[in-house]
């Protein structure tokens, strides 16, 4: 499996390794790589356009398009992919260890861009989505899309099954033990897409950017699972791609729950070991038998 990798998303160390009984001993580990990513965005005219960084966010190298594309989605600075013409790699940078850590996303003419509202997003940590935000009306995006009223409906037992599946396609988690993942799964169980990122927001804005790039926004027929605890930033991020389903390892936060109970979307927590609890809009999950 570790031929497979992708060479930027993993690093050995050499451990000292303690064991009960057997000393210790020399050992290599395989770590989860983590460097810093500068989003860059152009907007404006065709004849003046401008540059400036968006945000610098701490991540797994990988997947680094879909994670800008994500980011600028969730974060209310484009709706939909028509307003994003593209992302590529600065070519621009002066520094070494700059080359693929730096990414410009370049944004349609018609985008208004609100200078104010840009700054904000400075910085954000790998593991914090809203860090780096002035203002508590700041956290909030733009708009959310409406989340289906006629489904999609769940099986209880498919829900089970789902972070075995998930678990069984993070290859670089196999390796380092080190990465949050999520995952995108048809109604019936069947994984659609998986990301990992040393940070749960990357994750997921890596997720998100994927659908956005190939089109397939809103995900209206999604179920998303997520690795780690269920925050409000994680809530809203589905919401803004249209997912109407959001089950997390973890526990939501309070703020979680009341968002999607606001936003129409069924939160499932503690989804481990053939359990969960749902705290919004049970609705969507039925009973083998009324299935």
């Amino acid at each position: 499996m570790q031929a497979f990798l992708p060479p930027t998303s993993y690093e050995y160390a050499t451990v000292q390794k303690v064991t009960a009984g057997h000393g210790i001993t020399s050992a290599t580990d395989v770590l989860a790589a983590e460097e810093p990513l500068e989003i860059r965005v152009g907007y404006g005219p065709t004849d003046a356009r401008e540059h400036r960084t968006l945000a610098i966010t701490m991540r797994t190298p990988g997947h680094d398009f879909e994670l800008a594309a994500g980011f600028l989605l969730t974060e209310g600075i484009i709706r939909s992919r028509q307003e994003l013409n593209g992302v590529l790699y600065c070519p621009d940078v002066t520094k070494e260890e700059e080359r693929e850590n730096v990414v410009r996303a370049e944004l349609a003419t018609s985008v208004p861009v609100d200078l104010p509202r840009l700054e904000r997003h400075f910085y954000t940590s790998s593991s914090c989505g809203v860090c780096g935000k002035t203002s508590i009306d700041a956290v909030h995006a733009s708009s959310c899309p409406v989340l289906p009223t006629d489904g999609p409906y769940l099986a209880a037992s498919i829900i089970h099954e789902l972070p075995e599946r998930q678990r069984a396609a993070q290859e670089v988690f196999e390796q380092t033990g080190g990465l949050h993942a999520a995952a995108l799964f048809s109604p019936t169980g069947e994984l659609r897409l998986l990301r990992e990122d040393v940070g749960r927001h990357n994750a997921l804005d890596k997720a998100i950017g994927a659908a956005l790039l190939a089109e397939q926004l809103p995900l209206h027929d999604t179920v998303l699972l997520v690795s780690g605890r269920a925050s409000f930033e994680l809530v809203q991020k589905a919401a803004v791609a249209g997912i109407p389903v959001l089950a997390a390892v973890g526990a939501p936060s309070s703020l979680a729950v009341q968002a999607a109970h606001n936003f129409g979307m069924t939160l499932l927590g503690f989804v481990r070991q053939q359990r969960y609890n749902i705290y919004s809009h049970p609705w969507r999950i039925k009973s083998e038998m009324n299935l």
